[in-house]
């Protein structure tokens, strides 16, 4: 009897695990689904405040007024891309017609060589509209931006120049510039020169060897002699000083190792990914509602801004590297994105209908020691956030 008691108890303890997993993931469903629900009416209501000729940014709720910039600025990629990750889920055709009009208005960037983000402003918003259409138009369009990016990879240092030469840096590479390794891999594994991949490998493992501090974290940017290929320096540009660690960088190098290992499958990428998450979900300096400070070593701490975006970032990338982790590592990566989306879910970071201009998160920083853009929305991180979504969606509730 003793036995059988004890088998039912197991029985009943598995089936309760199973209900709760069910009842989890039944809210998680119904989270994605209205997150896609207002985000289409958000970006249907955003497109009656867009300049013309322009790409939104941001809001100034001071003077309600939608913010945006010419098609060259580094996020020009971000809206188009955001509407197609709505429509691939409402079907919605005006939300379609949009993304159309938004491409054709960032097509000229093909041929852009002024800075490094071709791969944010092109692979973003033509990557994703190639994917779900499968429109030769859109490829050649990225082969093209992917040749043009291609320009500014130096071999003397094995990676690609971010910025231009300017009074503060001789050659800056950034950490942001992972991400844009993506359209020159994908390119290469799609017909395109092997160059690209090439390419990529070097950057990454030159940002492997320069970027990254003993614990993980990142540097911003890394100034480098050409002539030498050495490091002139470590520093920040938006960070909180060259030796603390920017939110969003840590979230870019997350990200970016991630990607380079789904290509590549080199342990040495999925590694240093799996370190970086470390780092980042167990600073002690994390808030309990995973949206981090715009800085881990951000001053007047927890009164310091957060950053929404590199939240976003963060939940994308950790949706992925579970896909690729031990059954531990994913069942924490899996819980804190979780926690992250439900978190930027809540009304403490989302915009309600026609808050904002029509941006769905609040309370992202983009550069505070520049006073540029803090507390506000930003376009990439409703980008990343409808990403996140969507790989979870796709991967974790198959059969909800």
């Amino acid at each position: 009897m003793k036995k059988i008691g004890l088998m039912m108890v197991v029985v009943v303890s598995v089936f309760a695990g199973n209900a709760q997993t069910t009842e989890s993931r039944t809210r998680m469903a119904e989270l994605v689904r209205e997150n896609f629900s207002l985000a289409d009416s958000q970006y249907r209501y955003m497109m009656t405040q867009i300049p013309a000729n322009e790409m939104p940014q941001s809001y100034d709720e001071k003077n309600k007024k939608l913010l945006a910039n010419d098609i060259t600025w580094w996020c020009s990629g971000f809206y188009p891309g955001s509407l197609w990750y709505i429509y691939e889920q409402t079907k919605d055709e005006t939300i379609k017609k949009g993304a159309e009009t938004a491409l054709d208005l960032i097509a000229p960037n093909q041929t852009y060589t002024g800075n490094h983000d071709l791969g944010f402003m092109m692979f973003c918003s033509f990557g994703n509209a190639y994917r779900l259409t499968q429109n030769e138009k859109y490829k050649n369009i990225i082969f093209r931006s992917a040749e043009a990016l291609s320009t500014r990879y130096r071999p003397s240092i094995k990676a690609i120049q971010s910025w231009n030469t300017n009074q503060y840096f001789k050659c800056p590479v950034i950490i942001d510039n992972m991400l844009n390794l993506e359209m020159l891999y994908w390119v290469s594994n799609n017909g395109g020169d092997g160059k690209y991949k090439d390419i990529a490998i070097a950057h990454a493992n030159t940002t492997l060897k320069n970027h990254f501090r003993p614990d993980y974290s990142s540097y911003h940017v890394i100034d480098y002699d050409l002539k030498t290929g050495g490091v002139i320096r470590k520093a920040t540009w938006q960070g909180a000083s060259d030796n603390s660690s920017w939110a969003r960088g840590q979230a870019w190098g997350l990200y970016g190792y991630t990607m380079m290992y789904r290509f590549t499958k080199d342990k040495s990428y999925l590694k240093q990914a799996c370190n970086i998450a470390r780092f980042i979900l167990h600073h002690p300096n994390l808030p309990a509602d995973k949206i981090p400070y715009w800085d881990f070593d951000a001053p007047f701490i927890p009164k310091a801004k957060r950053d929404a975006s590199a939240a976003a970032v963060m939940a994308s990338a950790l949706l992925e590297l579970a896909q690729y982790s031990s059954k531990e590592q994913s069942k924490e990566y899996l819980s804190a994105a979780e926690t992250i989306l439900q978190s930027l879910s809540s009304d403490t970071y989302r915009s309600k209908y026609k808050e904002n201009g029509g941006f769905l998160l609040k309370h992202s920083t983009g550069g505070l020691p520049l006073n540029s853009e803090i507390d506000v929305p930003l376009i990439y991180a409703d980008y990343y956030f409808l990403e996140a979504l969507k790989r979870y969606k796709d991967w974790y509730l198959q059969n909800v």
